[in-house]
């Protein structure tokens, strides 16, 4: 998928880049900033930094990744909250695009971001969050790469208050907590509770017996007899129920999808781009009628179309699939449906919250 939040030490990502988010004279503090020089070798990247001279707010940078596994370090300056100012936001999403338009001119395929300004700058997680999305999604609608944002605790990552204790009701309120119904205790020693006491009289063994002996003679007989003809038989009321079914087939995942977007009026990237989805994976879901697609990349497809949650239902049973109140990631999924959210940034968001899988196709 092209953009990914997950909890991870940046300073141990693969990726092209990693982001450092530093001060204007780039001197290494403590936070993310010291973690990435101890790691990429305190010494020769304070003596690169220290040519490099000084960044204003928002400027980007690239050095080598030395002893990290990335190849590059971007080094970046985010705004510093101030509540007074208005233009916070506007500083904070050009640093986010500056260091990926870097990055693209280094041909990076892929970055890993911490969430800049929101340790010491002291900006709010919640709205550098959204700051920070917003900035990618923007970003990937006319760009291909592999976006991480790496927190490395969940204390760190927060998302909008009234959110967050809405999904939390909507949970409570729809949550079926499946280990809460047992069944309960049959008492093997007396059928009563099972059949009223009339129903159990006594039967004669000698007569059910006999009754058993001769309908199993008559059965023998009978199969004897017919046994070439009834297999013929089931043969040809087997092809004929097969041959039904098939003419009587309804469309494939693929087939029913492909249908769906064509009666959206958008095209093939602007789907498979608003649904977070690699642009590989849909090409095999076009290219495939019977390709069986996972539940993640189901529900992807269903936001990005902006389907209602029957037609989202129908979309999931195409491909084996089914939304349940005993899970909480498809309550979450499900609120979001019903409240026509269709941001799946947004939604990640707050699966990744809610300590639950993200929509990682």
């Amino acid at each position: 998928m092209p953009f990914e939040i997950i909890r991870q030490d940046i300073t141990n990502m693969k990726t092209d880049a990693i982001v450092n988010p530093t001060n204007n004279e780039l001197k290494p503090t403590g936070g993310v900033c010291g973690a990435i020089f101890e790691k990429a070798g305190y010494e020769i990247l304070e003596k690169k930094c220290k040519k490099i001279g000084y960044l204003e707010t928002t400027e980007a940078v690239i050095t080598k990744g030395y002893n990290l596994d990335c190849k590059y370090i971007i080094h970046t300056v985010g705004p510093i909250w101030d509540n007074a100012k208005s233009d916070n936001a506007t500083l904070l999403y050009n640093t986010y695009t500056n260091c990926l338009k870097l990055a693209k001119s280094k041909k990076c395929n892929s970055i890993a971001f911490p969430l800049i300004s929101s340790g010491d700058f002291g900006y709010p997680k919640d709205e550098a969050l959204d700051i920070a999305t917003n900035a990618i999604k923007d970003f990937l609608l006319e760009n291909d790469m592999l976006i991480y944002l790496v927190v490395f605790d969940r204390k760190s990552f927060k998302i909008n208050k009234d959110l967050f204790d809405s999904i939390t009701q909507y949970i409570d309120d729809n949550y079926i907590d499946m280990y809460k119904f047992k069944r309960p205790k049959r008492n093997i020693d007396s059928f009563d509770d099972v059949y009223p006491s009339f129903y159990i009289t006594k039967v004669d063994k000698r007569e059910q017996k006999q009754k058993k002996s001769k309908l199993l003679s008559k059965t023998k007989s009978f199969l004897e007899t017919n046994e070439e003809s009834q297999h013929i038989y089931d043969e040809i009321e087997y092809e004929k129920s097969l041959l039904d079914a098939l003419s009587h087939a309804e469309d494939t995942f693929s087939q029913y999808l492909l249908k769906l977007i064509d009666n959206s009026g958008m095209t093939d990237a602007q789907v498979y781009k608003k649904a977070n989805i690699d642009r590989r994976l849909f090409s095999k879901i076009r290219n495939n009628k019977d390709y069986t697609p996972s539940k993640p990349t189901v529900l992807s497809l269903a936001i990005a179309l902006e389907l209602n949650l029957d037609k989202t239902n129908d979309l999931l049973r195409k491909a084996g699939f089914a939304l349940s109140h005993s899970n909480k990631f498809d309550i979450i999924i499900e609120y979001f449906i019903s409240n026509q959210i269709y941001d799946i940034y947004k939604i990640n968001e707050t699966l990744f919250s809610f300590d639950q899988n993200i929509l990682r196709t």
